[in-house]
């Protein structure tokens, strides 16, 4: 049988028995107080220092670096976190999450190599979070007030993300993905959100960290840590969220698959 890892990440040591239930295995997340039961990611080799700016990424870093030589070769590796799950294809679902969320391999995934989560439409944004958060968007782009398939992933990132903040990022990728990633951020309307992916292939898994983290120490360089605000704070979260459906459209044979917002701290 075809196993499947599932990684959920969270904050809180309440959490623990609700990923157990799951049949997940718990991450927690930055310096909080954790049990024996976590994995954590401050052991080690390890950024989880860099938590508050990387988010999950502290854990893909740690998870890369000491645990992916440890992946079998018919075993699939998937990430999620206590507020963003892989949707179960179950028939008979209720409120319940174990109902909700996906519990094994799904044969459906046969003949791929990842999964990422379906996209969602960037031109949702109401207006007036748009005339609130995007007043420096619109003067780059103003027909996206009212037209929405000008609401690109470049457009939506400038609104919350610091205008201009993408294309300077952009410019430090290598060279091969720079023009394809710039055409992408400026011409798509839907991104898949949560940083989150399936995988069996470790060959997979250990080219898309070094891309990325790569790219987002360079990216340090020109942004640093003294950021305020929740959108320019976590800005290698947000980063990293826009690369990771381009990279694995790209560079894999990939399975788009829904993705169930539940937060746990809410809905238990």
């Amino acid at each position: 049988m075809t196993k499947l890892s599932m990684y959920c990440m969270a904050l809180q040591n309440e959490n623990l028995e609700t990923i157990k239930n799951l049949n997940y295995i718990p991450v927690g997340l930055k310096n909080n107080d954790f049990s024996d039961e976590w994995l954590r990611d401050n052991t080690e080799d390890n950024i989880s220092q860099k938590n508050p700016y990387y988010g999950e990424y502290t854990f893909y870093y740690w998870y890369w670096k000491n645990l992916l030589k440890f992946k079998k070769d018919d075993e699939w590796i998937g990430f999620c976190s206590y507020r963003e799950y892989w949707g179960s294809k179950n028939k008979n679902k209720t409120n319940n999450l174990n109902d909700l969320v996906l519990q094994n391999y799904e044969p459906e995934w046969s003949g791929y190599d990842s999964i990422i989560g379906k996209p969602i439409l960037i031109g949702g944004t109401k207006l007036i979070k748009t005339l609130k958060y995007g007043k420096m968007a619109l003067l780059r782009n103003p027909k996206a007030i009212f037209f929405k398939k000008g609401r690109s992933i470049r457009w939506q990132f400038d609104m919350f993300h610091g205008c201009g903040n993408l294309d300077r990022a952009i410019e430090l990728l290598p060279e091969k993905d720079r023009e394809d990633f710039k055409y992408y951020s400026r011409n798509e309307i839907s991104f898949s959100r949560g940083n989150m992916f399936i995988s069996n292939s470790k060959k997979i898994i250990n080219d898309y960290f070094s891309d990325v983290f790569e790219w987002l120490n360079k990216c340090e360089k020109i942004f640093g840590f003294n950021l305020e605000g929740y959108g320019k704070i976590r800005m290698y979260t947000f980063l990293a969220e826009r690369y990771l459906p381009f990279w694995f459209k790209k560079y894999t044979k990939f399975l788009e698959w829904p993705v169930v917002y539940y937060d746990i701290n809410k809905n238990d």
